[in-house]
């Protein structure tokens, strides 16, 4: 007897992942594979938007607080690593329920990965060179007329990403957009019901200006500087990736002295509004989506979790 399709939860942050698949979970006994390449972080709670305490009790959680700030931790690993613990969790009888908005963590998984060139060091060298001579920015446009799918899906401050796109097109002559059409395809024997959390985007943009001001009455600004602390030198050598995320990295430059708190807290919403937005272009252009009107009220969440529990359960 084949079994059914493996749930996934997406969409812009803010949208209500987190809740939706806990309710779901604590419902069919599930367990949840968190798909957030920020989350796996131990130490970085208030930012990341972790689940409370109380829930990560509740209902077991992967890939939360399974690292280190610094350990290496790709797309690729996660892919792997996740579709292992799908086929360990059915294996045990228990449904496993996917959630998060980390892009190509998610695509990763659903899609298997194209067969992209190994990186050439002295492109890459040049291109980093470009990056340090003439700023971000330049290569972004560039990526733009080259590859404008690509470039919706980051912004300037995805260095590594930017530097990585631009490679890949000189050493193949193809863009990123189409080359990862030729993907390796999902886990052998895992398929997906990929439901996404879609909303009016003033609400959306609603949802994370007020999250932005819960986070800062929560702590966010002590947590930010206990890690900038502790990691001021790497994240000025640009060398921790995880520390470039958005909620930190403003505050940081407060830190240092670049702008004000109530200008840190400005850029934050507004980075985070900048960042949904990439989301969702890729979830529509790169991944294949059923789209739910996310859940307004009590009445709303309960309503969804039933209907999806029916399909799932």
């Amino acid at each position: 007897m084949s079994q059914k399709p493996v749930l996934v939860i997406l969409g812009p942050t803010a949208s209500g992942k987190t809740e939706l698949a806990f309710r779901i979970a604590r419902e069919t006994g599930g367990e949840i594979i968190s798909a957030d390449s920020r989350q796996i972080y131990r130490g970085m709670d208030i930012g990341t938007a972790k689940p409370p305490k109380w829930m990560l009790e509740e209902v077991k959680h992967h890939f939360i607080d399974e690292k280190e700030i610094g350990e290496p931790f790709s797309a690729g690993d996660f892919a792997e690593e996740a579709a292992k613990r799908i086929r360990e969790l059915r294996q045990r009888g228990i449904t496993p329920i996917v959630a998060g908005g980390s892009t190509l963590y998610l695509e990763g998984l659903l899609k298997g990965f194209a067969e992209l060139p190994p990186a050439d060091p002295e492109i890459r060298a040049r291109l980093t060179h470009e990056l340090k001579r003439h700023g971000a920015e330049v290569l972004y446009r560039r990526l733009e007329a080259l590859d404008p799918e690509q470039a919706r899906t980051l912004d300037p401050t995805k260095s590594q990403r930017l530097i990585r796109s631009l490679e890949i097109i000189e050493l193949s002559g193809e863009t990123v957009t189409a080359l990862q059409q030729k993907t390796s395809g999902p886990p052998p024997g895992v398929d997906f019901t990929t439901i996404g959390l879609d909303l009016p985007r003033e609400l959306l943009y609603d949802r994370i200006n007020r999250r932005t001001s819960e986070m800062m009455q929560a702590g966010l600004e002590a947590e930010a500087r206990r890690l900038y602390e502790e990691f001021r030198s790497q994240w000025r050598s640009k060398t921790l990736n995880a520390l470039a995320t958005v909620g930190y990295r403003e505050l940081f430059e407060h830190f240092k002295g670049k702008h004000d708190l109530d200008t840190a807290i400005s850029l934050i919403a507004q980075h985070t509004r900048n960042y949904a937005k990439r989301q969702l272009t890729f979830f529509r252009n790169r991944l294949d989506v059923e789209w739910v009107t996310a859940p307004m009220d009590e009445a709303g969440i309960d309503a969804l979790v039933e209907e999806i529990c029916g399909r799932i359960g």
